[in-house]
């Protein structure tokens, strides 16, 4: 169970804070998860909106690089409630569930090598806080410097969701797969 009560209606917040829980709803047709919490700080909720919405839905970012990112920093951060979401929106995305057992066992073997370049610079940035030469090399060989970036901001967008979905002990949403940690 949550260990914050999870916010998902706009009477849960002050009158002044509506406007941010209606853009909420108007960008993801909910209040769920994340930003659940988030709007106990209806600010820092609204502004982790906004950027989200550029990482998940606006930048120029193939759909399922994002994906395998967004799955990577869950695995890594064994975060129950996002590995939920984005093994869903992995498989709507085609990724082959060998790659989702390989990302869920923290290893890049048998997976397409375009996936295993992104898992690989994700897991490297996590767990050594810097980008060995010949992941970046690939990666730059890869992707615009805008595209690396769009990479780079995504793995820390959902790195803080992944912190504050664990913070707060949010659990995988009813139907969703659920990482066993």
């Amino acid at each position: 169970m949550a260990r914050l009560i999870p916010i998902i209606n706009k009477d849960q917040v002050a009158v002044k804070d509506h406007a941010i829980v209606d853009a909420i709803i108007g960008s993801r047709g909910a209040l769920q998860g994340p930003f659940s919490m988030f709007l106990h700080c209806p600010e820092l909720a609204g502004r982790a909106a906004h950027l989200g919405a550029f990482v998940r839905f606006e930048g120029s970012l193939d759909m399922r690089v994002r994906v395998l990112a967004a799955m990577t920093v869950a695995r890594e951060f064994e975060t129950i409630y996002v590995w939920g979401a984005q093994t869903s929106s992995a498989r709507r995305q085609s990724v082959p569930e060998a790659t989702i057992t390989a990302i869920r066992e923290k290893h890049t073997r048998g997976i397409p090598p375009e996936d295993a370049q992104i898992v690989e610079f994700t897991q490297q940035l996590l767990q050594q806080h810097r980008i060995a030469e010949p992941t970046m090399q690939a990666i730059r060989a890869r992707f615009s410097d805008e595209e690396l970036l769009q990479l780079t901001g995504a793995i820390g967008y959902y790195s803080m969701l992944a912190m504050t979905v664990n913070a707060c002990e949010l659990e995988a949403a009813p139907g969703a797969e659920v990482l066993h940690v």
